[in-house]
């Protein structure tokens, strides 16, 4: 029996929510960049209810871990917490840039992104990413850094590089460059293309507990670590 796993996000000004189960997927995606904490739940309660699901019946809970928004990445991981630690499930934590790009694949056909999501104050969050028979790996780790630093990292060794997220079009300094790539409408992470990424941490091993769960602010990474005594 293949497992049920229900994903959620408010990383970004989307808030979203999807369901896999007996093979079909469900999803809900929204614009509401200042009621995540109001939509979230709810989304979820209707998703379930109309799959006749209750939230002990899933069995992993994936949810867009970062980077994103300080306020949007916390809300997104303290209801992923509420929910996975009532219904005693475990989680799966999913990069939302790496969301994107496995959205390019599906839609697209994409094996190589540029993942961009607009950090505001001249930043972005940024990584490069190429798929693989395992999945998706970073070509240049996942960061937080200026649209100027992120350029001098793309790596153009190929003519089949696709371009997602915020940030492309948030600083006219990408299109200035007048680079090889292919500009995609995919701008926000949704949900809906956690649901592949969860099934491969899954079928790895790569779930966790609860309590072992952490954000992904990039900007914050030195602040939030974790204290001495809960390594």
């Amino acid at each position: 029996m293949k497992n049920i796993i229900l994903a959620l996000d408010t990383a970004t000004e989307a808030c979203s929510v999807a369901l896999l189960h007996q093979d079909r997927i469900t999803f809900e995606d929204e614009l509401s960049p200042r009621t995540h904490t109001q939509r979230i739940l709810p989304m979820v309660d209707g998703l379930l209810k109309n799959a006749n699901l209750s939230i002990k019946e899933v069995d992993y809970l994936a949810f867009g871990r970062g980077p994103g928004s300080f306020t949007g990445v916390r809300v997104g991981v303290g209801v992923a917490q509420g929910l996975a630690l009532g219904a005693e499930l475990k989680v799966v934590p999913i990069s939302n840039l790496t969301t994107m790009a496995e959205q390019a694949y599906q839609e697209l056909g994409a094996t190589e992104v540029i993942a961009l999501i607009d950090a505001r104050m001249n930043e972005v969050y940024f990584s490069q990413l190429v798929r693989t028979e395992n999945g998706w790996i970073e070509k240049v780790k996942e960061q937080v850094c200026s649209p100027e630093r992120a350029l001098v990292q793309f790596q153009l060794d190929t003519d089949k590089i696709t371009v997602v997220g915020t940030g492309w079009a948030a600083y006219p300094q990408f299109a200035e460059q007048n680079l090889p790539l292919a500009i995609s409408e995919i701008t926000l992470p949704s949900a809906k293309y956690m649901l592949a990424l969860a099934e491969q941490e899954i079928a790895k091993g790569n779930v966790k507990l609860v309590d072992e769960i952490e954000p992904v602010y990039l900007r914050n990474e030195v602040t939030w670590k974790k204290l001495p005594h809960k390594q």
